[in-house]
């Protein structure tokens, strides 16, 4: 969610815990290929179908130290991909080699903040085929500190001295004598990521090798994706921006000579095309009926400053910075607009809510978001309905400060579908049904990774949605990989929410304020009950560092709201720290063919709404039939109270296939 973020009530008071929890890893290897940081056997046909290849530097040939692996939030390892990494000092080096041809890497890395915040820069050798080349690597879109909605300042007092804190387990403000809180206080959003074009094409077996420079005193190397780009896409028959005034090389705007060439585009009916080149824009690009198309994200690319507005806009804003925006839903909203093949770059490096500085932004109706590249902008693609009809496809968002994507308001008939979202600074993919119910909506093979707060894919609210074929990993903190919760004012769920055929990775984080854990999935009935269906089928939940299922109410409403219309089938655990399920709310659920294994604590945690009366649990578990492992025993059934928070957290071992 990009707005205020609704503290969750502490159920138990105490002093924060967290195991670092160790993964069982593969024996390194330079070529070693994985998706999500496994084998890209056990998440196949899970998730984005994307043109890179993903290995991870712990797999790599390195002079320098693997840290991790550590899920514990707030550290370089828990941030990292399959929670590990590798450090570098000045002059070490990590080395990969090419599984396949390529002429293009990303890097995923992470070098310190200056000591007053703002970042520093530092350049990273790449040699590649025997030619060196210099990749800038930056900390000014990363490090943030404090608690939300966070600040750049690594030396800032608490920003909310009135809220409740794991690390003394009180409110500082009305603590006598006031806790000693150390600085920097939780820092996060350690990574970001470069792209660069190698100039040349390399084979498979040709090696990357990545050295520290001496302008920073470490650099952390978590992947390297390798790609090979095509040629650039040319548009002859359309409205290309160099013909209005706009300048490849970035030095002027170009924002009038875009807006020209759209105005002319849509009076002619004709495409307007951004060839090759850096676009400076600092501001909304308002587009309604037009196609742009760019020559690839990584030959056109959008770029822009974030600007500071004289007084603010009329919907709060303070800033504004490139972007491209439908009319708003007030004002009739946008339809038929189509982008694709070029990359927004923004220049946001803090938090502010009330900012409209995303790289897609306002209602587009009938409309597509195709083969885009959206980094450092607030929220990659953020649409505020009522809006129908638009697909969002194909798509790389990633170093976000906040969402990847958010459906928001009166969104309907729409899809997100195999887009790769990563480094999100909130929910990788959300649908939000404020005021306006969403309905018929679907995010379809979908890939999020490492989403530093919230959850991967989050539902809020809204009328039969579809939640399939997503591959999520690696969720930090106050979230998990899949989500839905009747929270932040949401319209009620109804019809049916359907989850199928997801598979997630070391999820079922550590809930800081509650100090328990969560489920990979996880359902919340925190401002009414979920009274609509909820249908989970075919899921796989690997490597859990907690619980693989969860429903849960706050405390204190816990006698007022309910989840009873739940229902599993065909779902696999593999690893579990604590349980296959955690029951926390009263209602029930149904369980069909559910297989379990290497489960670290008891199979089933129903606490139900606490009431512990003689009648056993409020959450009612059905056995259907199939569910192997042994983890829903005949004497669970049907209401057994087993509620333990906090069993002892278990390690499981590395998933393996399924026999």
């Amino acid at each position: 969610m990009s707005l205020f973020r609704r503290r969750l009530a502490v159920v138990v008071l105490g002093a924060l815990a967290f195991p670092g929890v160790a993964v069982a890893q593969a024996a390194p290897s330079s070529t070693t290929v994985t998706r999500a940081a496994l084998d890209p056997a056990l998440v196949a046909g899970r998730g984005a179908t994307v043109p890179f290849l993903e290995q991870e530097a712990e797999h790599a040939a390195t002079t320098g130290t693997v840290i991790g692996p550590d899920r514990t939030a707030y550290t370089l390892p828990a941030e990292a991909s399959g929670r590990s990494a590798v450090r570098l000092t000045p002059g070490q080096h990590v080395e990969f080699v090419l599984p396949r041809a390529a002429n293009a890497i990303t890097v995923r890395y992470s070098i310190p903040d200056a000591p007053t915040g703002g970042g520093l820069t530092a350049p990273l050798a790449v040699r590649a085929g025997g030619a060196t080349r210099t990749m800038t690597l930056t900390s000014q879109y990363s490090w943030l500190y404090n608690q939300y909605p966070f600040t750049n300042d690594p030396n800032a007092d608490l920003l909310h001295p009135d809220w409740w804190i794991t690390e003394c387990a009180c409110v500082p403000a009305s603590t006598t004598p006031a806790p000693v809180i150390s600085k920097p206080f939780r820092p996060s959003h350690f990574y970001d990521e470069q792209r660069l074009l190698l100039g040349r094409t390399l084979k498979a077996g040709d090696k990357v090798r990545l050295t520290a420079s001496s302008a920073v005193p470490w650099t952390v190397i978590d992947l390297l994706d390798s790609e090979l780009v095509g040629p650039p896409h040319v548009r002859l028959a359309a409205a290309n921006v160099l013909a209005f005034g706009a300048d490849p090389t970035g030095r002027r705007d170009s924002a009038p000579a875009i807006e020209r060439a759209i105005a002319f585009a849509r009076k002619t009916r004709t495409k307007v095309y951004v060839p090759p080149g850096t676009f400076q824009v600092n501001r909304h690009i308002v587009v309604d009926d037009v196609t742009i198309e760019g020559a690839g994200a990584w030959y056109t690319i959008i770029k822009g400053r974030e600007v500071a507005l004289a007084s603010p806009a009329p919907d709060g804003s303070t800033h504004t910075g490139v972007g491209f925006y439908g009319r708003p839903a007030a004002e009739g909203g946008s339809r038929n607009v189509h982008l694709s093949g070029f990359a927004i770059e923004g220049d946001v490096r803090e938090r502010i809510d009330t900012d409209q500085v995303n790289g897609v932004g306002g209602a587009m109706s009938d409309s597509t978001i195709r083969d885009l590249h959206i980094r450092h902008t607030k929220v990659g693609l953020w649409f505020d309905g009522p809006m129908t009809g638009t697909r969002v496809e194909n798509n790389v968002i990633v170093d976000q400060i906040a969402d990847g994507l958010n459906f928001h308001t009166g969104v309907t008939n729409s899809v997100a579908r195999n887009n790769f979202v990563r480094n999100s600074g909130d929910d990788g993919l959300a649908m939000w049904a404020e005021k306006t119910t969403n309905a018929i909506n679907t995010f379809d093979r979908n890939t999020v990774q490492t989403p530093v707060l919230a959850n991967g894919i989050a539902i809020y609210g809204g009328k039969d949605i579809t939640v399939s074929g997503n591959l999520v990993a690696d969720p930090i903190r106050e979230g998990s990989a899949l989500h839905a919760g009747s929270r932040f004012g949401a319209e009620p769920f109804t019809g049916t929410l359907r989850f199928t055929d997801n598979t997630t990775v070391r999820a079922g984080t550590l809930e800081l304020n509650w100090n328990i854990g969560l489920g990979a999935i996880w359902f919340y009935a925190l401002d009414r009950s979920i009274d609509a269906g909820i249908e989970v089928t075919g899921d796989h939940y690997l490597d859990s560092t907690y619980n693989a299922i969860m429903l849960v109410s706050e405390w204190a409403v816990k006698d007022l709201y309910a989840i009873p219309n739940a229902h599993f089938k065909d779902v696999r655990v593999d690893g579990t720290g604590t349980s296959v399920l955690s029951a926390r709310v009263a209602g029930g659920a149904t369980f069909e063919n559910v297989d379990a294994r290497n489960v670290g604590a008891v199979g089933v945690n129903n606490c139900g709404s606490f009431g512990f009366t003689p009648a056993g649990s409020e959450f009612v578990l059905t056995d259907r039939g199939g569910n192997d492992g042994g983890w829903l025993a005949p004497w669970m059934l049907p209401n057994t109270i087993t509620c333990d928070d906090r069993p002892p957290v278990v390690a499981p071992p590395a998933p393996s296939p399924w026999p």
